[in-house]
């Protein structure tokens, strides 16, 4: 196993164990490497110092981490984490539509819809025509993770 310290586009800092620093690119590479704060993919490897150690007695193993999130260090501040709760609270209490954010959140105003909390992507010209029509909706502060099977 291999630590890394990593730091998303948004500049959150954490770190990450992985099987192998080959295992690290391969994961980047498919975009499974994402920041616990924001869930940006724009991960790099930050500076870090080696870890070296004379010799060992007992087996060094890796940190328990949360189900689903990777084996990533905690927000490193109050608002890191506030961010962190706000983006699971969407994740679970709303459903994620996608790329048709924008047709899907019409529906729903227009009552051409079933009433329920959405999420998901739209362009900027898409979000711009939603506001001027009315349509309740607003941009969230960080990508939400979508589901890898």
């Amino acid at each position: 196993m291999i630590k890394f310290s990593l730091k998303c586009g948004q500049d959150h800092r954490f770190d990450s164990w992985f099987q192998s620093s080959d295992a690290f690119d391969k994961l980047l590479g498919r975009g499974m490497v994402s920041c616990a704060v924001c869930g940006d993919s724009d991960i790099e490897k930050s500076v870090m110092a080696p870890s070296v150690q004379a010799g060992r007695t007992t087996a060094v193993t890796a940190p328990a981490s949360e189900p689903g999130r990777g084996a990533l260090s905690a927000p490193a501040s109050p608002a890191e984490q506030a961010l962190a709760d706000l983006r699971r609270k969407i994740e679970k209490n709303s459903e994620y539509v996608g790329k048709n954010f924008a047709a899907e959140a019409r529906k729903i105003h227009e009552g051409g819809g079933a009433e329920r909390s959405i999420h998901g992507e739209a362009r900027v010209d898409e979000a711009r025509q939603l506001i001027e029509d009315g349509v309740p909706i607003m941009p969230l502060p960080f990508k939400i993770a979508r589901k890898v099977n």
